[in-house]
Parts: structure tokens; sequence; C-alpha cells
């Protein structure tokens, strides 16, 4: 092997190992900050649980605002990527249910990502290294939610009296959280019976669509 190809093996070595080290300070600062919350959680205590020192853990991130930032849009992308792959279905009506599946799926599939995302309160303002506000792309998901919405009343789809989107849409998105979350948090109730989460977003998903349209099926 030359020396060139050994310099590169070792340049990507490094690398590969820098891309690890800051998922495993990512993962661990999330699982914190659902735990004991964002404002309790020190960088200190998530060097600590992955076993690093708070100093290795600055030459990756300068504080724990830019740790925030990068953890809500590397999760909010990944939301809005599994909204999207749905793809552009003709039918606002069909294409609404087919999001609430589609939201479901990644908020089980991904319940770290979830709860850090939705379940966790973190207030602060989110800025980058230069103080400039960082736009967070929760909006993209949301605003699809919302567009889908507004087409299905702008064609008429819905009952007369259903014309604010915002509400449709928040009503549709609260249904869907609230299953959720009750399913993170108390399925391990033993006074409760709990029904597969996704087939109870299926059922609600499918009942409020029928409960809204102007000729139900």
């Amino acid at each position: 092997m030359t020396t060139s190809a050994i310099r590169s093996a070792s340049l990507a070595r490094r690398e590969r190992q820098k891309a690890e080290t800051r998922q495993a300070i990512l993962d661990a600062a999330r699982e914190l900050f659902v735990a004991e919350g964002v404002e309790a959680t020190t960088m200190r205590a998530i060097a600590a649980k992955i076993g690093y020192t708070p100093t290795a853990i600055y030459h990756h991130f300068r504080d724990k605002d830019a740790l925030i930032v990068e953890l809500c849009l590397a999760d909010f992308t990944a939301l809005g990527q599994a909204m999207f792959k749905i793809g552009r279905i003709e039918d606002p009506v069909e294409r609404l249910r087919r999001m609430g599946m589609a939201y479901a799926d990644f908020a089980l599939d991904n319940p770290s990502q979830y709860r850090f995302m939705f379940m966790t309160s973190y207030q602060q303002q989110l800025n980058d290294a230069s103080g400039n506000m960082v736009p967070m792309p929760d909006e993209d998901a949301y605003q699809f939610l919302f567009q889908t919405v507004q087409e299905g009343i702008d064609k008429q789809l819905y009952r007369p009296e259903l014309t604010d989107a915002v509400e449709m849409a928040q009503m549709f998105w609260g249904g869907i959280h609230g299953i959720v979350a009750l399913w993170f948090t108390h399925c391990d109730n033993p006074h409760i019976t709990f029904r597969d989460p996704r087939q109870a977003v299926r059922t609600m998903c499918d009942s409020m669509i029928r409960g809204s349209v102007r000729n139900p099926a």
C-alpha cells in the first residue's frame, strides 16, 4: 500500500470515529433530555453517560444549545422524510389518511426521537454559532399536513362547517399524538388494556375522516 493510500485510509478511519462519537453524544443527550428534562441535563452528565470527559464533548459541540440544534435538525428532518415518502397522492383525503399512518409509524419505530421532539419541553430559542436563529424543519412536515387539509377544504371534500384548516390539521395531529403518547407512558399499566397503537391510529384516522367528509363511503 502506498503512503498516500495509507494516509487516505487513516483519514477515513478518523472521520468515521469522529462521526460515531458525535452520534453517541447525540443519542446519550436525547435519552437524558427525555428522562431528566433539557434544563436539568448538563454537558457533564451527557459526557458521563458515554464515558467521556466534558472537554471531549466540547470538541464536537460548543455548548448544549448547539447539541439541541443538531438533535432537532436530525430528528425533525427524519420525520419529514418519513412523511414525504408516501408521495404525492392525488386525493387529499387519502393522502391525509396515509400521512397519519406514516406519522404513527415514525413515532412507534423511533420512540426516543419522538419523545424528545414532542414530549420534551425546551423553550429556549435555538441559535447557530453566529447567533442567528435556526429554523427547524418541523415546519415542513406540519406544512405538508396543513396544505393537505386545506386542499381538501378548497375542493369542498369536507362538510361545509369544516372550513378552518388549522383547526382540522391540529385535531388530526392531536388525535394521533394522543394515542402514541398514551401508549408510551401507560402501556404497562395493569389496569388498562391497550389495543395495538398502529391499529388504534388507523381506526381513529378512518373514523375522523369518515365523520369529516361530505359523502362518506
